[in-house]
C-alpha cells in the first residue's frame, strides 16, 4: 500500500469569512503528500485553465472536494470548474475519456444546518446521501470510485439565528478527523 498524491480543491468564495471551511482547511493544507489549492483565489475571474486542472487530476490519486452546500448544491466556481475540466474525451465517456479512472473523490462539505435537517421529514426533506447524487454520479461516470463524504452540520457564520451554531472547538475536532483521515488514508 502506498501514500496517495492528494489534490484538494477548496471552493469557498468568501474564506476569510468563513468559519469551518478555514478551520478545516488550516488543518490539511501542509499535510506532506497534499496539494492544497484555493480555487477562488487561482481563478479570481472564473476563467479556469482546464489544461493545467485536468493535468494536477491525473497526477494525483485522491482529488478532494472541499466547499459549503449552498443552496443544496456547491458555489458557482466549482459548477464552472466541473464544467469545464471535466470535458468529454478527458474524463467521460468510459473506454475514450479514462483519466481520471480508478482515482478517488472525496467531498468535504460544510452545511447550515443540522444533521437532523437533512432527512426525510426534516426541514430540508431529504437527506444528504441523496442530496449529494449528482456528484457521486459525477465520481461514477468519471470511473472514480466515490468516498462516503465529511460533513459537518450546523456551520452557520457567527450571529444568525435558527439553528443550533456548533463551535469552533467542535469544528476543529472534525478538522483533526480531516486530517486523520488524510494522512492514514493509502491506496490499494
Amino acid at each position: 500500500m502506498q501514500k496517495p498524491r492528494i489534490l484538494i480543491n477548496l471552493f469557498h468564495p468568501h474564506i476569510h469569512e468563513s468559519r469551518g471551511n478555514r478551520i478545516l482547511a488550516g488543518s490539511v493544507r501542509d499535510l506532506q503528500n497534499v496539494t492544497f489549492r484555493n480555487l477562488y483565489t487561482e481563478y479570481p475571474d472564473f476563467k479556469i485553465n482546464a489544461k493545467n486542472e485536468q493535468q494536477l487530476l491525473v497526477d494525483h490519486d485522491l482529488i478532494v472536494f472541499q466547499h459549503p452546500f449552498y443552496w443544496y448544491n456547491c458555489p458557482s466556481l466549482m459548477k464552472e470548474w466541473l464544467d469545464r475540466v471535466l470535458e468529454q474525451g478527458f474524463a467521460y465517456p468510459p473506454g475514450v475519456g479514462d483519466k481520471l479512472n480508478g482515482k478517488h473523490w472525496l467531498t468535504v462539505l460544510t452545511t447550515g444546518g443540522p444533521e437532523d435537517a437533512y432527512r426525510s421529514g426534516g426541514f430540508n426533506n431529504y437527506t444528504i446521501s441523496e442530496l449529494l447524487r449528482p456528484f457521486q454520479q459525477t465520481a461514477n461516470l468519471c470511473g472514480m470510485k466515490w468516498l462516503p463524504p465529511l460533513i459537518v452540520h450546523s456551520v452557520l457564520p457567527e450571529g444568525i439565528e435558527g439553528f443550533k451554531n456548533i463551535t469552533n472547538d467542535e469544528i476543529r475536532k472534525y478538522a483533526e478527523e480531516y486530517k486523520s483521515f488524510l494522512d492514514q488514508y493509502t491506496i490499494e
